[in-house]
């Protein structure tokens, strides 16, 4: 009888907490001052001081956890035809204020480029070709000075773990410009769910409920770095996928190994050529013929990767989650993830020492 009075209350607290998340969605200010610079970074280094020594992701052991609960449930519901709603619904109001107080209000908190005052996000296709081949430049450079001939394709020669250590120094470096990007203590660690989350087609996530980074341990390694670096910006409070992509790029340029620094401008890379080939197909064929043999490898390699993996479900789960970005206040959904094009051409022009490669 008493947990069934506890069960109403929690159910009735879903309502009382979404109300209150619409309204304060509106208040991005608040949030960024109050919540995202203020108790978050708290949450945050709690959770990566008590669970990041744990060798192994607590959090995909919750995710695990949860995906039996619901199969006894569903299981149960068949055997006895009879179901606890309220109980449901007071689960589902737990994971749902944990959720927000834990990560999830940094999706309402001010834009990046607003914090950073980058002035426009808009761009010209000209404007992006010559960024395109900015990028080019410096990737070419990079994957010659790794393997001394143009046409051999870049492989990072650290293990995973050495990986993630390594990812500290370039939020080091970074935060000595941006001092709330510092990050300490770590919590990277790769995913038990490694080969289902390779087929959704998922690089990695972080974790809401442990604040730990997810990477996906059958990634391409080339892209490692760059992937450890995205998902740390996500710990660090950047929800928004272009603000992480953003985020995680600066950290891995500004890193002191080369690879690192060839994994960032190669992710960014990637992304502009994509954005070009929408725009212009016969700028980006022009722009491709100039790009090292070597770099077209690890491209191919990447794609040859991820298309090995396709299936008839993962379009599916791509659509949920873009579902998911647009109800959290990414109106682009799961195409956010391009837009740091727009972050990089534009704050490249009020920053051009940013761009200098790092000796």
């Amino acid at each position: 009888m008493k947990n069934s009075k506890l069960f109403k209350i929690f159910s009735l607290f879903l309502l009382l907490q979404w109300v209150f998340i619409q309204f304060i969605s509106r208040y991005p200010d608040f949030i960024e001052n109050y919540y995202s610079k203020g108790i978050y970074p708290f949450i945050s280094r709690f959770f990566r001081t008590i669970i990041g020594w744990i060798p192994f992701s607590l959090g995909d052991v919750i995710y695990i956890s949860i995906g039996l609960f619901m199969i006894i449930s569903v299981y149960k519901f068949l055997k006895y035809r009879t179901i606890n709603f309220f109980k449901i619904i007071a689960s589902i109001s737990i994971l749902y204020f944990c959720f927000y107080f834990f990560w999830g209000l940094n999706y309402y908190r001010n834009p990046l480029h607003k914090s950073l005052e980058i002035k426009e996000l808009k761009y010209s296709v000209d404007e992006l070709e010559t960024f395109t081949y900015q990028l080019i430049e410096k990737v070419n450079h990079l994957q010659k000075e790794i393997t001394q001939n143009d046409t051999i394709k870049v492989e990072i020669p650290f293990g995973k773990k050495e990986i993630y250590s390594k990812v500290q120094n370039g939020y080091k470096n970074l935060s000595i410009l941006y001092p709330e990007l510092n990050y300490t203590p770590q919590s990277i660690k790769n995913s038990i769910l490694s080969l289902p989350m390779t087929y959704l087609g998922t690089s990695g996530y972080m974790n809401p409920f442990t604040g730990e980074a997810q990477v996906n341990s059958l990634n391409p390694i080339v892209l490692y770095p760059s992937t450890s670096s995205h998902e740390v910006a996500h710990q660090l409070g950047y929800a928004a996928e272009n603000e992480a992509n953003f985020v995680g790029f600066l950290a891995t340029i500004h890193n002191d190994d080369v690879y690192f620094q060839y994994s960032g401008y190669y992710m960014a890379l990637r992304y502009s050529l994509n954005d070009l080939y929408r725009h212009d197909q016969e700028k980006y064929t022009s722009a491709m013929h100039v790009l090292n043999n070597g770099t077209r490898k690890n491209m191919k390699d990447n794609y040859e990767f991820w298309n090995s993996y396709k299936n008839p479900i993962e379009p599916y789960t791509k659509m949920l989650f873009d579902q998911f970005l647009k109800a959290n206040k990414q109106k682009d959904g799961i195409k956010s993830y391009s837009k740091m094009v727009g972050m990089l051409i534009n704050y490249n022009k009020q920053n051009d020492k940013v761009f200098k490669f790092i000796n």
